[in-house]
């Protein structure tokens, strides 16, 4: 088993229902059973209810100690599968939503990252992320939390939500802030939306990742003009094939982009959603699109190049790589 390293996954979007089941009994909260499907993973029919059963599962997260088992246990689990490096997208929205403040859903975070650390070795970092169509001025306040609360594992920005409804250049604004703060930026984009998402997100917002950006395949031009400004797609495969982006593999364009010489990774997004891992998303690109283990240590060595840590964290986890080969 290969070493891996993911750049694209929701916080709130690994928490698993065997987990969701013990955090709600914990804080005496109600759902419903039918959400959940067989071997740890949630039912949904399509994208609308996707978001149903995710803001449902979610809802069970109180407090602190919630958001650190939720980290410290996708962080375990990942770190089983020889993941040795994980940013996460947290939405500081959506832990108001449960009633969460901004400093105490943090706080547990990084109290999940620091006790994996200590007993798997797996690094973890957070990447703040802003929704969409809770419209410009909740994404800005949620870039001025992250720029005046500075923390060594917050290192990026991003955004998420309704992709078609709410192009990045509505944005503006918020990346400025946290641009300028020293986070490194990224946003969903070629995900629902076709090129014209991404050509929006890279021409209005400093963005040198895209989460997803598939669907740039459709435009050559652009295809040609992420190989030339070096921006990395946080590529999902199950994810995509699960929300019916595409029917099926082998219509899949990672091959294509990679081919092209786009700056490909590999992610889980939301694995108990997609029936996915980490280990899987490594087993789709090894039997579906025919890469070998040496390509896909190039993968992780690239997921760790192109990844918003630290210089002397990188080599770290490069010479983690290197070890792990020897």
């Amino acid at each position: 088993m290969v070493a891996k390293a993911e750049l694209h996954v929701h916080l709130e979007g690994t928490l698993t229902p065997s987990l969701m089941r013990e955090i709600a009994k914990r804080n005496n909260i109600q759902f419903s059973e039918d959400i959940i499907g067989p071997n740890d993973t949630f039912l949904w029919n399509d994208f609308l209810h996707f978001l149903e059963v995710y803001d449902q599962a979610s809802m069970v997260l109180r407090n602190a100690q919630d958001y650190r088992d939720m980290t410290y246990g996708y962080l375990a689990r990942s770190a089983k599968e020889k993941v040795i490096y994980t940013e996460m997208m947290i939405s500081p929205d959506h832990a108001a939503m449960c009633g969460v403040g901004y400093e105490e859903h943090l706080e547990g975070a990084i109290a999940g990252i620091n006790d994996a650390r200590k007993e798997f070795g797996i690094e973890g970092r957070l990447i703040i992320t802003g929704v969409r169509h809770f419209g410009p001025e909740k994404v800005t306040a949620v870039a001025k939390k992250a720029s005046v609360n500075p923390h060594p594992y917050i290192i990026g920005f991003g955004l998420g939500g309704d992709e078609a409804g709410f192009p990045a250049s509505q944005f503006k604004e918020a990346y400025e802030i946290a641009h300028n703060a020293g986070l490194a930026c990224t946003t969903h984009a070629g995900e629902f939306a076709g090129p014209e998402s991404v050509w929006d997100a890279i021409n209005h917002l400093p963005v040198v990742r895209i989460g997803h950006g598939v669907r740039s395949i459709e435009d050559p031009t652009l295809v040609e003009e992420l190989v030339h400004r070096g921006i990395t797609l946080e590529v999902c495969p199950g994810s995509n094939i699960a929300l019916g982006v595409y029917p099926d593999f082998a219509s899949h364009p990672f091959l294509k982009l990679r081919e092209a010489g786009c700056k490909v990774t590999l992610s889980s997004d939301d694995p108990p959603y997609f029936a996915t891992t980490m280990a899987r998303e490594y087993q789709i690109a090894k039997e579906h699109f025919g890469l070998s283990d040496v390509e896909l240590i190039e993968i992780t060595k690239a997921s760790i190049t192109n990844s918003f840590a630290d210089e002397v964290t990188k080599s770290m986890l490069l010479n983690k790589v290197r070890l792990h080969l020897a």
